[in-house]
């Protein structure tokens, strides 16, 4: 078995929770794996699960109308994928596609939800390092949305 001190390595922004958190949060974890090219998520399908990556790397893309699906962010060791789980109407907002084999922590979404329910302040813990994980990717999707499709790039200060 990993210790706390290992597993907050491989858990990358959600490695802010408490030590009590984040070990029940593990609790609910199963590992599961991708081949690479394998579409973990679809944009708009049901979010009933999420991952955190422990190897390998995931391409997070969104659809555009009449394009190509746009790469926003590479996510790799450590790194949370999918917080759509957690909000309604808990749908994905973007898709995922393993980019080379990937080792995963899986959680059903119904679970880890109803062990917040029962615990408001693991509820409240998790909730916070989930919203910094969607601020973060609100701002790769902007920005890299930008530099594909705006006049002038992402119009941020170089």
């Amino acid at each position: 078995m990993m210790t706390t001190s290992r597993l907050r390595t491989m858990t990358g922004r959600l490695g802010s929770l408490p030590d009590h958190h984040h070990d029940r949060l593990m609790t609910l974890a199963h590992e599961v794996s991708f081949p690479v090219g394998a579409r973990i998520v679809e944009e708009h399908r049901t979010a009933d699960r999420f991952w955190i990556i422990r190897t390998g790397s995931v391409s997070l893309d969104l659809r555009v109308p009449g394009r190509r699906a746009a790469p926003i962010e590479t996510l790799g060791p450590g790194d949370l994928l999918g917080w759509s789980w957690m909000f309604p109407p808990r749908s994905w907002h973007m898709g995922a596609e393993a980019q080379s084999p990937v080792r995963a922590w899986e959680f059903d979404a119904e679970e880890v939800r109803r062990a917040c329910r029962e615990d408001g302040a693991f509820g409240y813990a998790l909730t916070l390092a989930v919203a910094e994980v969607i601020g973060h990717r609100l701002e790769c999707g902007r920005s890299r949305l930008l530099d594909l499709y705006g006049p002038y790039g992402s119009g941020l200060p170089r």
